[in-house]
């Protein structure tokens, strides 16, 4: 994340803001020390991950490697004998 010294965001404020609303973030320092963070209103909360994509989250059964193991057996195979 970017710093800026405060005297250049003074200079700069209208321009940094229109990028911190766009999505870069920045700090303000004053003699070196963080003071602020700018970010946009529109940003996540401070530990939350932000997903990528539109799927909603969804889970893999333990079995999933198996399943369905017999129907499979019996398309490939023609059923029970070959066992």
């Amino acid at each position: 994340m970017r710093t800026i010294s405060l005297s250049e965001a003074k200079k700069h404020l209208s321009r940094l803001i229109d990028r911190a609303a766009k999505g870069a973030p920045f700090i303000i320092a004053k003699a070196g020390k963080p003071l602020v963070k700018v970010v946009s209103v529109d940003a996540p909360p401070a530990g939350e991950v932000k997903r990528l994509g539109f799927m909603p989250e969804i889970s893999v059964p333990d079995d999933f490697d198996t399943m369905l193991q017999d129907e499979i057996e019996k398309m490939f195979y023609g059923g029970d004998e070959h066992k």
